[in-house]
């Protein structure tokens, strides 16, 4: 059995994840190959909610070729690009059944990622050095990593366009999933699969393109708001989404299921937080002078500062991000704080459980394989964990705070809070 696993976040599910599993298995070359994505869960990695909650974007996954899906737990999902990596390489590996793993790329030149991957620089003093320099001119984390690898990579006589290869979202991820799979399959028997990405980039806003970005979708879904017209938001996403993903999607919001989250409540609510804590030194993210800079901007806040109308939070964005703090590390700060994440979570380094958030009939199969074969407890409901927490100090750890994440997002969602309880994983036949 051939199992391809998938990173994603599918938020929302557009045509690109569609296009995404397609050549995977036409790459492996065999149409029946199982899919199985890990999938972050209410929260993603650049700190926000998801635009839908996971039970939604899983429906959507499993209606347009996907298997199986399982979570990846809030700690590792909303989270730097290496710690998302390894965490989710780590997950899928623990199912016991991987045997491939794919993800897109920003370049064509998957042979500099892999060179790249295999420099080892992580643990180099001469590499650390350098990046400790650039983030000591006030340049930020992510930027300052991309210029120290391209040194590094220089300096040992790597050549291509280390330029285009270090910028994309895309590439940076699959770097780092490159570098996760050397540490965690050491006798090299996952195969990789990098694919191009089609279309608009990662960031792009316009919905000009037949593989739009998942930013763009969001901006289209946001700029309906706070009415969501459902026959506006189909008419602007027809075309760029999977029919039963913008169908699953509408329908989900239509009934009742969800509605779409107000982020401007969200980011004002985390102010409040900021101001009632006494103290945000010990939150998650927080290091760098971040916790004194973040609650200086709350105790300065002005109407203009996050409007009623700025439900993409663009004006947000433009007056607390800087270029020593991007704004997805501050999101990951704040969302961190309303969830109760401390640093001390971070030293848990691999998902200690597997949720498992949906299937279909191949799917279930795989299943009872990988419920023989998993490293890790595979939890089919929240009220699993409860009997394992006695003996697992690490899974009651991440179980908690993710159960403090899905409170967190039902409430924005319109949902009561405890909805999490009552969730059992999605079947499609």
């Amino acid at each position: 059995m051939r199992v391809i696993g998938i990173i994603a976040e599918f938020n929302p599910f557009h045509n690109g994840h569609g296009y995404l599993i397609r050549k995977a298995r036409e790459i492996v070359n065999d149409p029946r190959a199982i899919v199985m994505p890990v999938m972050s869960g209410f929260f993603t990695q650049r700190g926000l909610p998801a635009i839908c909650p996971p039970s939604v974007r899983t429906r959507q996954a499993l209606l347009c070729g996907a298997d199986v899906v399982i979570e990846l737990p809030f700690s590792f999902a909303c989270a730097p690009s290496s710690r998302f990596a390894e965490g989710a390489v780590a997950e899928l590996i623990s199912t016991g059944v991987l045997t491939d793993i794919a993800f897109g790329i920003d370049t064509e030149d998957a042979d500099l990622l892999k060179a790249l991957a295999e420099l080892s620089f992580e643990n180099d003093e001469s590499f650390n050095n350098t990046l400790n320099g650039y983030v000591s001119t006030g340049m930020s984390f992510p930027l300052a990593r991309a210029k120290a690898i391209k040194d590094y990579a220089s300096s040992r006589n790597i050549t291509g366009d280390l330029d285009r290869a270090l910028s994309g979202p895309n590439s940076i991820l699959a770097l780092d999933y490159l570098i996760a799979l050397q540490k965690l399959d050491k006798k090299r028997k996952i195969n990789v699969t990098m694919i191009s990405r089609e279309g608009s980039g990662y960031h792009e806003a316009e919905l000009d393109e037949q593989f739009a970005s998942a930013t763009a979708l969001r901006q289209a879904i946001l700029s309906e708001a706070p009415c969501f017209r459902q026959s506006q938001i189909a008419a602007k996403l027809n075309g760029h989404m999977p029919d039963y993903s913008l169908g699953t999607m509408l329908s989900s919001a239509s009934s009742g299921i969800f509605c779409f989250p107000d982020y401007v409540e969200y980011i004002r609510e985390c102010m409040l937080k900021v101001l009632s804590s006494s103290s945000l030194e010990d939150t998650a993210y927080m290091t760098d002078d971040l916790s004194g800079y973040i609650r200086n901007f709350a105790e300065d806040i002005r109407p203009d500062t996050i409007p009623d109308d700025d439900f993409c939070l663009k004006s947000f964005e433009q007056k607390i991000s800087t270029k020593r703090y991007t704004l997805s590390r501050i999101q990951r700060a704040l969302a961190s704080l309303m969830t109760g994440q401390d640093s001390s979570y971070l030293d848990i380094k691999k998902p200690p459980y597997i949720r498992v958030l949906g299937f279909n009939s191949e799917g279930k199969y795989c299943l009872k394989i990988i419920g023989k074969c998993a490293k890790v407890p595979v939890i089919n409901r929240p009220s699993d964990c409860l009997e394992l927490q006695s003996s697992n100090a690490d899974l009651k750890k991440i179980f908690e705070l993710d159960m403090r994440a899905a409170a967190l997002g039902w409430k924005l969602y319109g949902r009561d809070t405890a909805a999490e309880w009552e969730s059992i994983p999605v079947i499609v036949k």
